[in-house]
């Protein structure tokens, strides 16, 4: 398996607050003046080299992994206006569907059993199932591991929040994925390495 492909978070927001802030002229402060006016005593402040501010400046703006690479969280109004849209343009997908087959009823609405059974569907394909009779099922062990671990992570974060229906879903797609997964690795064995070809004489 290869590694997991990278990914890049972009802000497809329009920053105008950042756009406005830059060409907004700053107000003048009047304190310098009224002291050098006043001919009396300023307060001097003892700033460090500028090299190091740079340093210390670098450190503190230094990406902390994923977080970092994550533009600024929405604004409520925009989280608002987003689900309208996204709810706009699935009431014209289903129109569609609905136009190009009159017989097909409307799609049922996702829920919480649907995450968890893909997660167990994606599991299970991994673990070879699923391969037409006659195929070699393709397996791919480290992904199964992986998608299992997702849905223990998905158990523990949503540990008392759940219905008892869906805890019961999630606890049995849970077991019977990990059974799945331990039947497979215990018929795995461990090829030992062929040694390397003796050199070739001349």
């Amino acid at each position: 398996m290869s590694d997991a492909p990278k990914f890049e978070v972009i802000d497809r927001r329009k920053m105008k607050a950042d756009e406005e802030r830059e060409t907004r002229p700053k107000p003048a402060d009047p304190a310098p003046a009224a002291a050098e006016q006043a001919g009396g005593p300023r307060l001097v402040k003892n700033e460090p080299p500028a090299e190091l501010a740079a340093d210390e400046t670098a450190e503190a703006s230094e990406p902390q992994g994923l977080e970092a690479e994550l533009p600024p969280p929405p604004t409520a109004q925009e989280s608002k206006e987003q689900k309208a849209a996204y709810d706009a343009s699935t009431q014209r997908l289903e129109d569609l569907i609905r136009a190009q087959n009159p017989a097909a009823g409307p799609q049922p609405a996702m829920g919480f059993e649907h995450l968890v059974q893909q997660f167990y569907l994606t599991a299970m394909l991994q673990l070879g199932a699923g391969a037409q009779e006659g195929q070699r099922p393709r397996v791919d062990i480290v992904g199964a591991r992986n998608t299992i671990d997702l849905l223990a992570i998905l158990a523990e974060k949503t540990r008392g929040n759940l219905t008892p229906n869906e805890d019961r879903i999630l606890q049995t797609v849970l077991f019977e994925a990990r059974m799945a997964f331990l039947e497979l690795t215990s018929m795995m064995t461990v090829q030992p390495v062929p040694p390397p070809p003796p050199p070739a004489k001349k």
